[in-house]
């Protein structure tokens, strides 16, 4: 069973591209016995300067994403933000490791995202089942 991802550039295809970065980035293993979820971001993260680099531009696609559908630029900035803090903290050895487990940038970002479009693009929601 294949999974497609749009290539349009309209506000629903654009939601779920950003959607599914988001489950890649944070949500797409479970930690055993403990069933926390964790990401690419909490697992490449732990390769030194490069992990950690590799996640931020990865991080920086969603606000790229997010600016193709015309978020205003204090939300974009504070995307950014978002992304930058985590990229600082997580270089930290161990304790930014811990750290990216527990600081979730790029779900924060979505969330951004998910509020702009359901208020400027309401037809771009989804349920969520």
């Amino acid at each position: 069973m294949a999974f497609e991802m749009p290539i349009g550039n309209d506000p629903a295809s654009v939601r779920k591209r950003i959607e599914a970065m988001e489950h890649l980035l944070e949500r797409s293993f479970t930690i055993p016995g403990v069933n926390y979820p964790v990401g690419l971001d909490s697992i490449v993260g732990l390769v030194p300067v490069v992990g950690d680099l590799v996640t931020a531009a990865m991080g920086a696609y969603l606000v790229w994403e997010a600016r193709n559908i015309g978020l205003p630029k204090w939300k974009l900035w504070r995307m950014a933000g978002n992304v930058a803090f985590d990229t600082a903290v997580g270089a930290i050895p161990i304790a930014g490791d811990a750290f990216d487990l527990l600081f979730r940038s790029n779900t924060r970002n979505l969330r951004i995202v998910k509020r702009h479009l359901d208020k400027h693009h309401p037809s771009s929601r989804v349920i969520d089942s």
